[in-house]
Parts: C-alpha cells; sequence; structure tokens
C-alpha cells in the first residue's frame, strides 16, 4: 500500500503570509504589487515594502539590484506625494493620515524643525526603521528645497534597499534565507522593537 505524504502547511499567519509571497515572487505582477507597495508606503502607508521586496530578491538571486533599484525608484516617488501632503495639505489630508497613524503631533514637528535647519538629517533615517512616510510628510512640511528632497530621498532610499538589503542577499542569500524561515517571528518581534527605539533616537539625535 502506497502512502501520498504532503508537505506541511507552514504553521502561523507569518508564516503562511512568507510563503505565499515566496509562491508568488516570480509571478507576472510582482513586480507592479512591489511598486505600489513601496510608492504607498513613502505616501500615507507604514507598511515597509521589505516585506515584499526581501522574498523576491530571496527567490531570484539574479535580480537582487534591479527589484532593488525598482524599489527605490517607486519609493521616491511615492515620497514626492508625501512631501506634497505635507507641504500643501497639511491642515487637513496631512493632520488626518497622522491621525490615522496614530502618530503625535510632537514627532512630525520634531522632524520638520530638524529638516528645515538641515535637510541632510533626513538620510539618518536609514539607522532607524522610521517609516519614510514621516520623512517625507516632514519634509514637505518644512519646505526643504523638491530638489534636495529628491536627492536626499534617493540616497536614503538607496542605502536601505541597494546597498543594505541588495548586497546583503547577493552574497548571503541561502544563508538569508535560511535564517529568516528559521526565525521569523524574532525578526518580526526585533523589528517593531527597533521601530519604538528609533522614534526615542531620532528625538535625541
Amino acid at each position: 500500500m502506497s502512502e501520498t505524504v504532503e508537505a506541511a502547511a507552514p504553521k502561523g499567519p507569518l508564516r503562511r503570509l512568507y510563503a505565499w509571497m515566496m509562491e508568488n515572487a516570480k509571478g507576472p505582477h510582482a513586480w507592479w504589487a512591489l511598486a505600489a507597495l513601496a510608492f504607498m508606503e513613502a505616501a500615507f502607508l507604514p507598511l515597509p515594502p521589505d516585506i515584499m521586496l526581501m522574498p523576491m530578491m530571496l527567490a531570484n538571486r539574479k535580480r537582487v539590484f534591479a527589484l532593488a533599484g525598482w524599489c527605490t525608484a517607486w519609493s521616491v516617488l511615492g515620497g514626492l506625494l508625501g512631501y506634497a501632503i505635507g507641504a500643501l495639505f497639511w491642515q487637513t489630508w496631512g493632520l488626518w493620515l497622522i491621525g490615522l497613524l496614530h502618530v503625535p503631533v510632537s514627532e512630525v514637528e520634531m522632524l520638520r524643525s530638524k529638516y528645515g535647519a538641515h535637510a541632510y538629517l533626513m538620510v539618518v533615517q536609514v539607522l532607524t526603521p522610521v517609516p519614510f512616510t514621516l520623512v517625507s510628510l516632514s519634509a514637505g512640511l518644512a519646505r526643504v528645497p523638491l530638489a534636495a528632497f529628491v536627492f536626499y530621498a534617493a540616497i536614503l532610499r538607496a542605502l536601505r534597499f541597494i546597498a543594505l538589503e541588495g548586497v546583503l542577499v547577493h552574497l548571503f542569500g541561502d544563508r538569508a534565507r535560511l535564517i529568516l524561515e528559521r526565525y521569523m517571528e524574532v525578526v518580526i518581534v526585533g523589528f517593531l522593537v527597533l521601530l519604538a527605539v528609533g522614534f526615542v533616537a531620532l528625538r535625541y539625535f
């Protein structure tokens, strides 16, 4: 008598989501889905595109830097929308948005004062997991010159997606995938902890 052995389904919602992303990472619409997520994260949705970018890079290591560059470009474009909201529609859409995200106005004001004095401090965000949404909104509110915003935003996003994640996956793709799959819950909790620490660090940087 023969038995059919099927692979066990991933346990937990995070692992099921990761398995689904890995399965669809090479799909015909994956690149446009990544573009949409990168754009929205920079403009109004603080959901890091890394959650989609990393599985796509791990599934197709030959396209690591193309994917990272694609994500960078769309993130900068989304940042322009966030910048416009901060610069032109702060009293309506801007305040509504940060209220929806439960972000204190004081946090945005803190970033506004820093970027208004020194626009290059935008690049510091790469050291923290503070959402780029807050960076783009605050830069617009501070009236950072548009050319300077695009320049620093491009550096900021390229450092994260290309220089950091792209290089790591290119060099340690198989190991990185094993570590992520083995310690996924720990990685997620660690990210949330860093998010809280990031807000504190920005206040005193």
